[in-house]
């Protein structure tokens, strides 16, 4: 595989990735425990793209 196309599949990959884990983090409790949770799995999950 050729670097170009490794890049786009791995753009698209945590692209994926990131929206899933939004995703999840919509689905947590609204207790503050389940927000401090949304929040850090959010930031994290969000993170791999920007890296």
């Amino acid at each position: 595989m050729e670097r170009k196309q490794f890049a786009k599949d791995l753009e698209k990959r945590t692209r994926k990735f990131a929206v899933q884990i939004i995703r999840l983090s919509t689905t947590l409790p609204g207790t503050p425990e389940g927000l401090v949770i949304r929040n850090q799995i959010t930031k994290c999950g969000t993170s791999v793209g920007a890296n």
